[in-house]
């Protein structure tokens, strides 16, 4: 035990005198985790509570374009402009502005749509009504050949995939409940005179989204739930830098020769930096909790909430912080420059965050790196986070999650100490 508390007491004194590494495992985080909750809990604002201006340039001047902008202005998403600089749009300016990037979205409503829309509809019905014997067929009337009509959209090439996705659906759907009405209305006109209604005309079917709940209370994910635990996870394994750092630093100036000659096991000394290491993980976690509880709110951000999952959370960041221990001790065994350990470590936390979920969750990635993805220990750690915080799940449900967070720790530490071994031995 002496032995062991020695080896932690080298391992505190060499990060006490290294004070950029300090910086790196403690206040590092902390930025990264406030600048990216701020930047994309303003990115949802901005899609939920500030209106994206569109243009409409309206060549039908009928029903359609009347209900268009009614049900774009009510969806509170967006502002439809019809005017710029108080001249009149037409297709070719408000094209030209959507591609210089003034606008994100210009919409033109073509000539005739409603009359022509409501032709041909009345075509149809009449004809239907004709063939059941409901009506006489008109005398020496022929039908009048309507085309088809378009709904041109006209995108900024910066427009994500997400919003334009979003606009034609809603577009599509407003036409859809466009073209039932006239369809009931005409259906009307030809059956009966009363002003009445014959139709009812409310969706029937509609969509609720329930909500779970914890002790009575709803769960709202929000930018702070998501992005606490995939930022404390990449804190984490970003000691690996420090920590590969260290090891070749011993190396090469001789220290690890001397506590070899010593009656010291090689695995005291990577007990030791375990340990060390793996209170430093958990401080990191107890100060991104803190700020999430009590500096979020003065920032105007959603408060982090973790009660009754404390503890949870606690037992996967000691699981996590043991994979990322594992893998810096590897790293930093087999390196023989600093050189060498600190970019290649941090490249490869960058990667096992990019491919584990951090950056990008894992369903919108292609279906190679969906499958890829379960190979990064920061996926482990990011599921089971999640299934802590946001799916309120127990311990039995994230324990394969932890088992291979452990597994991994147990097989990098492994291989580090053959290599070892090996190489003294040669």
């Amino acid at each position: 035990m002496y032995k062991l508390w020695m080896s932690i007491y080298k391992e505190i004194i060499l990060l006490k005198r290294d004070f950029g590494g300090l910086v790196i495992l403690f206040v590092m985080p902390l930025v990264l985790i406030i600048t990216i909750t701020l930047i994309q809990n303003e990115a949802f604002k901005t899609v939920s509570d500030t209106k994206i201006p569109v243009l409409l340039v309206d060549l039908d001047h009928g029903t359609i374009a009347e209900n268009i902008i009614q049900s774009l202005g009510k969806s509170g998403a967006l502002e439809v402009i019809t005017q710029n600089e108080r001249i009149k749009l037409n297709e070719e300016k408000a094209k030209e502005l959507v591609l210089q990037g003034k606008y994100q979205l210009a919409i033109i409503v073509p000539e005739n749509l409603s009359n022509d829309l409501q032709t041909k509809v009345n075509q149809n019905v009449e004809k239907i009504m004709s063939s059941f014997g409901v009506t006489e067929a008109p005398q020496n009337q022929t039908q009048k050949n309507i085309s088809s009509k378009e709904i041109k959209l006209y995108f900024d090439p910066a427009s994500q995939l997400s919003f334009k996705n979003n606009i034609k659906n809603a577009i599509d759907k407003m036409v859809a409940t466009i073209e039932n009405k006239t369809i009931y209305t005409s259906f009307q006109e030809q059956i009966g005179e009363t002003d009445e209604p014959i139709f009812e005309q409310k969706n029937f079917i509609t969509y609720k989204e329930i909500i779970p709940k914890i002790n009575n209370k709803e769960i709202i994910p929000n930018s702070v739930q998501h992005n606490v635990p995939a930022w404390t996870l990449f804190a984490i394994f970003f000691i690996v830098v420090p920590l590969s750092i260290n090891i070749v630093k011993e190396k090469s100036q001789g220290t690890f020769i001397r506590l070899i000659t010593n009656p010291v096991s090689y695995s005291t000394v990577i007990l030791g930096k375990t340990i060390t290491y793996l209170i430093i993980c958990v401080i990191q976690f107890w100060l991104m909790m803190l700020i999430g509880l009590y500096i979020f709110p003065y920032l105007n951000l959603p408060q982090l909430d973790i009660s009754g999952r404390f503890l949870l959370m606690n037992l996967v960041t000691i699981c996590a912080g043991l994979a990322a221990i594992g893998f810096g001790i590897l790293l930093g065994t087999i390196a023989t420059t600093q050189e060498q350990s600190a970019p290649f470590g941090a490249t490869s936390v960058v990667i096992l965050a990019a491919i584990g979920g951090v950056w990008v969750p894992v369903f919108a990635m292609p279906k190679i790196m969906q499958y890829i993805s379960h190979i990064s220990p920061m996926n482990w750690g990011l599921n089971a986070f999640y299934d802590v915080l946001l799916r309120n799940t127990g311990i039995l449900s994230i324990l394969p999650n932890l088992i291979l967070l452990i597994l991994f720790f147990i097989l990098t530490v492994t291989i580090a100490i053959v290599y070892d071994k090996k190489k003294r031995a040669v």
